[in-house]
């Protein structure tokens, strides 16, 4: 007996090999693959608006810089019109927080004492832990240094890979055709047309799937924006963008909007009015996006399940951290191609239908 495989057996091996190393890379050099990933994942989205620039006879380079062009002064204006309106609200939070902070003390603190613990969670009291901590910085300086340390070079390298994006996707978009052919050609010829069945169908899931997201959060924006507004909320433009632009990811993003809109409501409103204010635009909002803007535009046979997204993400960045979160919807995607042919296959078997 030869602890060999016999020739049938070493394509297997080597695609489970080439899988092996393929997670490892991932694992150790997930930060330096993140900017490639982000690059790529962009690049999926943009590259079919660089295909229509080309066929109308602009130069590849020149459509490549137009619609990154577009894209940048896409999320500058988003960043224009929520950063602002936010910093315009600092004075005003300024001056509630330590009303609520006091009213929050006299709910809280009866409760606490309770159990034993005394802890003022007042305005002064938090000053007053503050001040501690600052007059304790002798002792432990050398943390705060290395906590410091540490968060600066988290920030320079953030900044440095969002600087290597907008590089890394400018010559992927220009060679994505080249880059896709090349990777084709690696693909075994008995193998090439399941493969090119499979590549298509996936990219057609998630074509449609980006699309119909995409016009799903313009609306809810536009909506939450409107309903905040006419309910007087002073924030109602950010909060409404965040809120429609997080709903890409499912009930997590709905959450987050969620909660900016009650810690508005909490903010800048006296009384319950906020409150239920929030609570009838968000009910609403979520009834619009679950009976009829998600299944008219996206579609439950085209669009992934919330459940398989929600798994995805989190195994994903549990797996590779941050680099694996950008990789989260077209893996969900592709394994859902995989499981639908490995179903197919399997009720057609005779393993199957053998009684």
């Amino acid at each position: 007996m030869t602890i060999f495989p016999n020739p049938e057996q070493r394509p297997v091996l080597l695609w489970l090999a080439a899988g092996l190393l393929l997670y490892l890379l991932l694992v150790l050099l997930g930060p330096v693959l993140t900017p490639f990933v982000a690059a790529a994942v962009i690049g999926y989205m943009l590259n079919p608006g660089v295909d229509w620039l080309t066929t109308r006879g602009l130069p590849r380079i020149l459509s490549v810089l137009l619609v990154m062009i577009a894209l940048l002064l896409a999320v500058a204006a988003v960043i224009l019109i929520v950063v602002p309106m936010l910093v315009a609200e600092l004075p005003a939070l300024q001056q509630r927080l330590p009303l609520l902070l006091d009213a929050f003390d006299r709910f809280v603190r009866p409760l606490l004492l309770q159990t034993g613990l005394n802890l003022p969670l007042d305005s002064t009291g938090l000053k007053d832990l503050l001040t501690q901590q600052l007059a304790s910085f002798d002792s432990t300086g050398l943390s705060w240094l290395n906590w410091l340390r540490k968060g600066s070079s988290a920030v320079i390298g953030w900044a440095a890979t969002l600087m290597l994006v907008p590089i890394v996707l400018f010559y992927l978009l220009l060679d994505w055709h080249h880059v896709i052919a090349r990777f084709a050609t690696m693909i075994p010829r008995r193998w090439i047309t399941l493969v090119s069945e499979m590549t298509n169908e996936v990219d057609h899931l998630l074509a449609q799937y980006m699309r119909g997201q995409l016009l799903v959060m313009l609306l809810l924006a536009t909506y939450y924006s409107v309903a905040l507004a006419i309910a007087g909320f002073e924030v109602a433009i950010p909060v409404g963008i965040i809120t429609g632009l997080l709903v890409f990811i499912p009930y997590v993003g709905y959450a987050i909007g969620l909660s900016l809109a009650i810690l508005s409501a909490i903010l800048f409103f006296d009384g319950w009015h906020g409150l239920i204010a929030v609570a009838v635009v968000y009910g609403l909002g979520q009834m619009l996006e679950s009976f009829y803007l998600t299944p008219r535009l996206v579609g439950e046979r085209i669009g992934l399940h919330p459940l398989t997204v929600i798994f995805a993400l989190l195994a994903f960045a549990q797996l590779f951290g941050f680099t694996g979160i950008l990789l989260a919807l077209p893996a969900s995607a592709i394994l859902s191609v995989v499981f639908g042919r490995l179903r197919r296959h399997y009720l057609n078997s005779s393993f199957y239908n053998q009684s």
